[in-house]
This record gives structure tokens, C-alpha cells and sequence, in this order.
């Protein structure tokens, strides 16, 4: 082996009917999240008014005003729900509490690993866990061309595999590398059959071949162009500043006598550093190769650069840190199926280098998920070298494994499994009260870490999908829409591949009210809570009041009736009396507060109205009594 180190929907009606429904169904629209937001300024708090405008300000992006109720809202309880705490720290930082943020992200973090949805996370588990996870995909032999010296890095050329050895090197076999102790390397090629054997070694490419080394090529679909690492050495030069000969990747092609010809080295190599192990991408537009130039992350880095129609070549580009580590990346090779398959110490893995795949993104978009392709394609010792035909699921790589017969050896192989898991999410996005469809929303998936992965709309059916999820994943699903809620959901993504169905209700932010409707419900208020035996108006009950003002305040012809009813446990003389007093007392505390008593009515019902069967002497729970005892607060005029 040699390497360097969101639709309205509008109704058809008559003018009849247009004018009916204007008679008779006259709305007012509340913004609720404006109402906390005034309730809270007349004194009236509580930890769900300081989220819900919390929330409302972060998700319009207006994270400066979002941090004053987040913040108090921490202060008040510290302890808040995982996914407050990262929206909590970008507050933060946007008000440069720096020091804060870094806290509260630590917070964040040990919360977020603790989690038991979190420990269902890829990056989260351990590596080797993961590695088993994706073994025992291989069917792997000795491919049988192997000698006792080094042999390693296959090349599909047509019909036959060429690779790299440091057997019988000619006329140059008293040659010894002093680093490996074994000859120099040439290129040899084998017969490649359908069942995936090779037979019959030969050398290969004599005006390729020199007294160096030579390995890892590539060849275009035509086999009329090579691309192959050699030592920097060409026509009795190629030294740098120390007399070193150092890897550098050159180009060949074939000419029409079968001789290959023009061997000159590529154009952004040097003498300064090192290029070597070049891969083509499947369109031959991009070549893909290792190196430990300048703006290497590691001890040696992938690079590709596109390959231009007039066989220049553009600006070279490092594959990035999703691919480089501190260490060594080597031996790139693209699939088919635009799969980058490479080896790396720098990545976790079983010991010496694994071999790695990624998926190759569009242009422009960075890489992501970096698996390893698992045992038996890897071992305790160096692994690399990976080449596969998609259609058979056949390849070949390289190891220095135990049990081979040289120091690098050749294997074979089948791919049993695919490593990817396919998933789609999907579902949709309804009204949480009504069950309308709500097409036109707009969804935003994010990851365990609230990076922005993709974004869709609802179609007309109120459908959304989102594509290529990686199965057993942590994500969050942000669902925006005019007059709703924002809502965020959590949802871990199916083991195995197929689909994941996650469907979205939301809420309206705006209450759509008629003469005749519980105002109430506008806010789910189900009780006023009194003391037992009592009427005066309780703390607790004085916020849900709050809300019903403000919405007075904000309609001034709106007209309601204060209903209370109680459950049957008491006399029916005493439960009526005892309604009306709480009723009035409702009524008195909204007077005393600025509304106008020609607008308020109230009554107390007692036990006439029992939304159940509970009735007397009939056992009921407490949860069926609770029923009962309820407040209306019933619209008669808008």
C-alpha cells in the first residue's frame, strides 16, 4: 500500500345564502398571543403566558425580544423542557450573554444525551455499536491473484481488474523500497469473469510502468484515458528540495497502436506536496484524490476538481470536515450510485484505516452522514481500496488482514444489504379544533440539533413529504401558518427502510367567534375556580379573567352572559343560590376592571344543566363531577 501519510378555500353560495350567513354569522377574530402578552403587562403571569410569547417572538426570528421571556421564564424554573434550552442559548447569543449561552448549552447538551429519544440518535450511540449495525453485509474471499508481496488497489479497465504490485518487477527486481523492504510497485491486470474471479496476472501498461512506484488508476468508461499515482519522477527528474521523490498523480492515453502515450503529470500537482489515488465521478467530470496540500485539515485530506471539456481542470476544492479529520483519508473511489467510498484512521473504526461511505451531495450542498461500511469489509488491520460494480454488488478491496498471503492482499466480494436505510416522512396538516385540511403550510425539518435540514409546503391535499430521512434519527418538524400556531414536533425516524407518517394539527391563534358561542373555549377555560363554599374571586382564576378582559377591552360592542353551573353533590336550592353568587362575583370583578355592567349579564344555573349522567345518587368519578362544573361565558352581542 502506498499513501500519503402553503390554498383558502372559497364556497359557493348564493347571494341569499351571503346574505343569511352575514346576518347571522358575524365573527370577531382574537389574537390570542397578543392577549398574553397584555395580560401579562397588567400583572397577570404565569409560565404558559411566558413561553407562548416566548415562542411566538423566536419563531418570527425576533430572537432579542424572545430572550426577555425566555429569560424570565428561566429565572422562575430553571428546569424547562430539552429543545427550550437551544432556543433559549440563541437568544443569548443574539443579546452577546456569551457567557450565559455557553452554560445553558452545556444544559442543553446533558440533556439532550440523557433523553431516551436522544439515545436513539446515530451520532449519540457507540461507534462500535454502530459498526455492528452495519456488518455482516459481505461475502468476502482471497480473489486469488494475490502473491507474498504487497498487492492492493484494483481498477475496473473493461473486462479486466488492474491493480498495483510488488512482485517480479522485470528488470528492476533488485529495486528495493526502503520503507516497505519489497520491491517497487508496477501495474499488473487480470482477466475479471462474470462470477467476479480473476485469473490470468499479466503486466500491465509497459510505457506506464517505471523504476518507482506506480498504483491506483483509473480509466474512463472508453479506456482510452488513465489516471494513476506515481512517484514524481519522469524522464530522469522529479526531485524536491531534499532529493525526495514524493507521489503525484499523472494522466496517460492510449493510442491507436494500444501503446499509452503522453504521460505527463497534472496540472495543480507539485514537487512541494503530495497527490496520489485518484477516482472518477460517474459523468467523468470530477476527479476525486488525496493529498496533504496546502489547506489540508489532516496528515492527508480528500480533494476533487472538476475535469473541463478541454481537459483542464478548475479550482481545487477540499471535501470538507464532514469527510477530513486530523488524520489520514485515502483512497477515494465513486460508485456508480454517486457513492463516495474512502479510508480513514481519522473516522471510528475497527483499528488502522476502515473503509468509509458517504453519499455525494448536489452541487453546492455540503456532505452529511458518514458510515462505516462494517465488518467483514473491515478488520483490526488497514482496510482500503473499495471498488463495486452497482449493478452486480460485486467489488474488490484491499487489506493487510491476517490470514492473507502477502502484506497486502486483494479480496472479493459481495454486497449482501445496501448500508442505506431509505425513509420518507410524511403526513398531514389539519386544523387541531375543525379537522380541516390546511394545504399551504409551510414545514421546515430540522435535525437533533436544530440545523435546518429541508423545506417543503402542504400541497393542495394538505400532504408534505420529506425525503432520504436517515432511518433511527432524531428530527424536529416546524409547521408555520398564517393565524395558527407555530408548532414544533419531535418524531425519531423508522429503523428500517420504507416510511415514517407523522401527522400535524394545528391550533388557531385567532378564535373565530359568533353571537352565541362559549368565549371560554376561545381559551379552554373550563372552570373559574372558587375556594369551597366561596365566591370571591381566587389569584389562579383572576389570569383566566384577565384574558376574557382583554378580550372585551379589544371588542367593545361585545356583549356576554356569565353562566356558572356546579355539579349535583348539594341540594339544588343551595347549588343555584351558590352559582348565582359566583356568577355575579364573576361579573363584579370584570366591572370593578374597566368593563361597562350594561354589557355583563350573569346567572347561576346550579346543577339544572349536567352535561352527564350525573345526577343525584348516581356514583360518578371526580373527573365526571369536574364535568359539571364549569363557567360559560356566552357571546350576545358583537
Amino acid at each position: 500500500m502506498i499513501t500519503i501519510s402553503f390554498l383558502n378555500s372559497y364556497a359557493q353560495m348564493n347571494k341569499k345564502e351571503i346574505k343569511g350567513n352575514k346576518q347571522y354569522e358575524k365573527y370577531a377574530y382574537i389574537d390570542v398571543i397578543k392577549t398574553y402578552e397584555r395580560i401579562y403587562k397588567k400583572g397577570y403571569k404565569s409560565p404558559e403566558t411566558l413561553h407562548k410569547i416566548g415562542n411566538a417572538y423566536y419563531f418570527n426570528s425576533e430572537l432579542e425580544k424572545a430572550n426577555k421571556w425566555y429569560s424570565e421564564l428561566y429565572a422562575s424554573n430553571p428546569k424547562q423542557e430539552t429543545e427550550f434550552y437551544f432556543r433559549f442559548v440563541q437568544t443569548l447569543k443574539a443579546t452577546k450573554d456569551y457567557q450565559k449561552a455557553d452554560a445553558i448549552m452545556t444544559k442543553f447538551n446533558k440533556k439532550n444525551s440523557t433523553d431516551a429519544r436522544a439515545r436513539l440518535i446515530y451520532e449519540n450511540e457507540d461507534y462500535l455499536a454502530v459498526i455492528k449495525r452495519n456488518s455482516g453485509r459481505y461475502k468476502i474471499e482471497n480473489a486469488g491473484i494475490n502473491s507474498k508481496y504487497s498487492d492492493y488497489g484494483p481498477a475496473y479497465m473493461g473486462t479486466k481488474v488492474v491493480f498495483s504490485s510488488a512482485r517480479d518487477s522485470g528488470n528492476f527486481t533488485k529495486r528495493i523500497h526502503t520503507w516497505t523492504g519489497q520491491h517497487f510497485t508496477n501495474f499488473y491486470s487480470a482477466n475479471l469473469a462474470e462470477d467476479g474471479s480473476l485469473s490470468a496476472v499479466d503486466k500491465f501498461g509497459k510505457q506506464i510502468n517505471s523504476k518507482f512506484h506506480e498504483d491506483t488508476p483509473v480509466f474512463s468508461k472508453d479506456g482510452k484515458t488513465v489516471y494513476f499515482t506515481r512517484n514524481n519522477y519522469l524522464d530522469g527528474k522529479g526531485f524536491d528540495d531534499n532529493k525526495v521523490t514524493l507521489l503525484k498523480i499523472y494522466k496517460a492515453t492510449l493510442d491507436k497502436d494500444g501503446k499509452w502515450v503522453n504521460i505527463t503529470p497534472l496540472s495543480f500537482t507539485s514537487d512541494s506536496y503530495q497527490t496520489a489515488h485518484p477516482a472518477l465521478s460517474p459523468d467523468e467530470k470530477t476527479l476525486y484524490f488525496t493529498s496533504d496540500m496546502p489547506g489540508t485539515h489532516g496528515q492527508s485530506d480528500l480533494f476533487r476538481v472538476k475535469i473541463n471539456e478541454d481537459g483542464s481542470f478548475g479550482n481545487v476544492e477540499n471535501l470538507g470536515d464532514t469527510i477530513n479529520t486530523r488524520g489520514r483519508e485515502t483512497y477515494p473511489f465513486i460508485s456508480d450510485e454517486n457513492e463516495l467510498y474512502f479510508a480513514s484512521d481519522g473516522h471510528l473504526g475497527l483499528g488502522g484505516l476502515d473503509i468509509f461511505v458517504t453519499k455525494i451531495p448536489k452541487e453546492g450542498l455540503a456532505f452529511k452522514e458518514v458510515l462505516n461500511v462494517g465488518e467483514e469489509a473491515n478488520s483490526s488491520k488497514d482496510d482500503f481500496s473499495l471498488i463495486i460494480d452497482s449493478k452486480s454488488k460485486k467489488g474488490f478491496l484491499s487489506s493487510n488482514r491476517e490470514g492473507g498471503q502477502g502484506s497486502d492482499d486483494i479480496y472479493k466480494f459481495l454486497e449482501t444489504k445496501p448500508i442505506w436505510c431509505e425513509q420518507t416522512l410524511f403526513g398531514v396538516v389539519t386544523d387541531e379544533e375543525t379537522k380541516e385540511l390546511l394545504p399551504n403550510t409551510k414545514l421546515t425539518l430540522y435535525d437533533d440539533k436544530f440545523n435546518i435540514v429541508k423545506e417543503t409546503v402542504s400541497d393542495a391535499q394538505a400532504k408534505y413529504e420529506f425525503t432520504e430521512v436517515v432511518c433511527n434519527k432524531k428530527y424536529y418538524v416546524r409547521a408555520t401558518r398564517e393565524k395558527y400556531e407555530t408548532k414544533e414536533t419531535p418524531v425519531i425516524i423508522q429503523k428500517e427502510s420504507g416510511t415514517t407518517e407523522m401527522n400535524i394539527e394545528l391550533k388557531l391563534i385567532e378564535c373565530k367567534v359568533k353571537i352565541g358561542d362559549d368565549l371560554a373555549n376561545c381559551f379552554k377555560i373550563n372552570i373559574i375556580y372558587f375556594d369551597l363554599d366561596k365566591w370571591d374571586i381566587r389569584p389562579d382564576a383572576a389570569i383566566d379573567l384577565a384574558k376574557l378582559l382583554d378580550v372585551l377591552e379589544q371588542n367593545p360592542s361585545m356583549k356576554i352572559n356569565i353562566r356558572s353551573h356546579t355539579d349535583s353533590r348539594a341540594s339544588f336550592d343551595y347549588n343555584k343560590k351558590l352559582s348565582e353568587r359566583r356568577a355575579k362575583s364573576t361579573s363584579d370583578w370584570l366591572i370593578k376592571n374597566g368593563i361597562a355592567a350594561n354589557r355583563l349579564t350573569s346567572e347561576g344555573l346550579g346543577e339544572s344543566e349536567l352535561v352527564n349522567k350525573c345526577v343525584d345518587d348516581v356514583p360518578c368519578t371526580e373527573a365526571e363531577h369536574q364535568l359539571n362544573r364549569r363557567s360559560q361565558f356566552i357571546i350576545t352581542a358583537l
